[in-house]
């Protein structure tokens, strides 16, 4: 069989699988939550109807050919660094850092995968932005929390693109008895990293009972991490014909895919923690949503927030001039004191 053919049988049984997962979700909702709402039923359910568009939208981008699988993840590097980027610290002095990392850095890491230029596509980032950010930052001599904004900005940049770019850049790997199949890798880590997900939210709803860190992820369970890992690393190796390798290699290889994916995932739950959202964003229905608080106990609080208005900063200036009837920088204080009560409180994400 050809690559294409590879990836027809891999696509088919894929929708079979989602047609389904999607009847059984749809009975689970008639059946046990008799069309009410129903926490776990219809997280479920959103999670489906989110593979079905992902999966679409990979085999379009697939069926575009390269130059489409590598606009994809541009874009879809573009919408994470916007999320981090939207959930961290930054100052008027920040601009220039973030129109090099969007617009220059970005699409250039891209175009260099496009071109297969390995030598410079594998430190642009880590080497050249790592360098240049700092120092665009620094020309707006803004210097408070100046250390923390400009690491923030070089991690964003480093896990939103650089770590994403390497998924297209199986396409420029050249394997021996594997000319012209590339795309297939690329199928079998999404396939992977995906399943070992699934996985892991099933036999974590099953039988999980132990948190893995309830501070950090109280969802996780270790009985979910376990049976989810081992159970995608089987899928990995059931999926070694689209691979150059053999079925041990390949288990071997999806294990360690599962391992570093959770581990990734953990970091990006503590970054969570640390900013106070449960979710990054609202683009991937199941996967994130409008920001949520997540307690230890695993209950969610949903709120939305938002920038005040330039009226609502006026408003809020008059209401503590009114308590505050004394110098403008006791005024300022007091102001600055609620705004940050407020943030603590999580009522507001007051951006600087």
């Amino acid at each position: 069989m050809n690559a294409s053919h590879d990836l027809i049988a891999v696509f088919g049984g894929i929708f079979g699988l989602l047609a389904v997962f999607s009847l059984i979700g749809a009975g689970l909702k008639y059946r046990v939550a008799r069309g009410e709402p129903h926490g776990v039923i219809d997280n479920l359910n959103a999670r489906i109807k989110a593979w079905w568009a992902m999966i679409a939208l990979i085999g379009a981008a697939i069926w575009i050919g390269p130059w489409g699988v590598i606009a994809l993840f541009a874009f879809i590097s573009f919408q994470c660094l916007r999320e981090f980027i939207s959930l961290t610290h930054t100052r008027l002095g920040d601009h220039r850092a973030l129109l090099w990392s969007f617009f220059v850095f970005l699409p250039a890491q891209y175009w260099l995968i496009a071109t297969h230029w390995y030598g410079l596509f594998s430190i642009l980032i880590p080497v050249y932005a790592f360098l240049l950010l700092p120092i665009s930052s620094s020309l707006g001599a803004d210097t408070t929390r100046f250390l923390e904004r400009a690491a923030k900005v070089q991690w964003g940049l480093m896990i939103c693109v650089y770590c994403l770019s390497h998924v297209p850049a199986l396409l420029t790997l050249d394997i021996a008895g594997y000319a012209g199949r590339n795309m297939l890798l690329i199928v079998f880590l999404i396939l992977t990293v995906q399943s070992s997900d699934v996985f892991q939210y099933v036999w974590g709803k099953l039988i999980g009972k132990r948190k893995v860190s309830p501070a950090i992820s109280p969802s996780k369970t270790v009985e979910g991490l376990v049976g989810g890992v081992l159970t995608s690393t089987a899928v990995g190796a059931a999926l070694w014909w689209i691979t150059p390798f053999t079925p041990l290699e390949a288990g071997l290889i999806a294990l360690v895919i599962n391992v570093m994916g959770f581990f990734g995932g953990f970091v990006l739950s503590a970054i969570k923690r640390d900013r106070g959202v449960k979710d990054w964003g609202a683009m991937i229905e199941g996967h994130g949503g409008t920001f949520s608080l997540e307690g230890p106990e695993g209950k969610a609080f949903h709120t939305r927030s938002r920038v005040f208005t330039a009226e609502e900063i006026a408003q809020l200036q008059i209401h503590v001039k009114g308590r505050y009837a004394g110098r403008l920088d006791e005024r300022r204080e007091a102001t600055a004191e609620l705004i940050q009560r407020l943030e603590k409180e999580n009522v507001l994400r007051l951006k600087l």
